[in-house]
């Protein structure tokens, strides 16, 4: 059930791979996954429970392997137990990953930072990761260090806030009525619409190798985002580097 998963080249972390013959930084669709059940929680609770949902999350993960083919990173804020995870899903016969607690994450850039770059590396280079509910203005960062897809259902899950996603800011539409009469569906399909045009952005500067403008740019669009492109640069510079051209 594994997909195959070719690194074609990289700027910066970020990547261009193929999977199924479709290029990556993509954007996934549940129902082109098939995803390994998992036991979920919150980002910030204590570590025995982090731990308890960990081994639960190992045990359903290994009980599907047969007819899953992504499985789920759990671990709550703990660095270490994300790695665990990973790697013993890793072992169980796993390559496709998605990060638990996305919409957490970019709210604590030290965590997301940490929990992104900290699984990076530790993974192997045929491992694929996917980050869910994600804004759309982190989408350039995210694939910066390293995440190769986004899940659709973001655009659903803002659409039921009835927040607006464009490529630079989310608008929350109670507060700045950009579309007054808007439905649901019609915000939804706007907001998936914007993810499909900055995965195309960011496919051509990563083909320009001009992945890092594209993130500074916007790194100016919330304070997270700021705080994340300070915060990677200032303690893992090494790792920006590694797959860094030189000119």
């Amino acid at each position: 059930m594994i997909k195959k998963f070719e690194i074609k080249s990289h700027d910066g972390p970020g990547r261009i791979g193929k999977i199924d013959g479709e290029i990556t930084p993509k954007i996934f669709f549940k129902d082109e996954l098939k995803i390994a059940p998992s036991e979920g929680s919150a980002h910030n609770i204590d570590r025995e429970i982090a731990e308890f949902n960990v081994a639960e999350t190992l045990r359903l993960a290994e009980e599907n392997v047969d007819e899953c083919d992504v499985a789920v990173i759990q671990g709550s804020k703990y660095t270490d137990l994300r790695i665990e995870c990973m790697k013993k899903l890793e072992e169980i016969g796993y390559n496709g990953f998605i990060i638990a607690n996305g919409d957490a994450l970019l709210t604590n850039s030290r965590d997301l930072v940490e929990i992104v770059v900290s699984l990076k590396k530790e993974a192997k280079k045929t491992s694929y990761f996917i980050f869910p509910f994600t804004e759309i203005s982190f989408m350039p960062i995210l694939t910066y260090m390293g995440i190769d897809g986004f899940l659709a259902d973001s655009a659903n899950y803002y659409s039921h806030l009835n927040v607006l996603q464009t490529p630079t800011k989310s608008y929350d539409l109670n507060t700045y009525p950009i579309y007054e009469d808007i439905t649901q569906e019609e915000l939804e399909k706007k907001n998936l619409e914007n993810m499909e045009f900055v995965i195309k952005e960011i496919h051509a500067h990563m083909k320009n190798r001009s992945l890092r403008n594209l993130v500074e740019e916007r790194s100016g669009t919330t304070p997270q985002n700021i705080s994340t492109l300070k915060i990677l640069d200032r303690n893992y510079m090494d790792y920006l580097l590694e797959y860094t051209q030189l000119f």
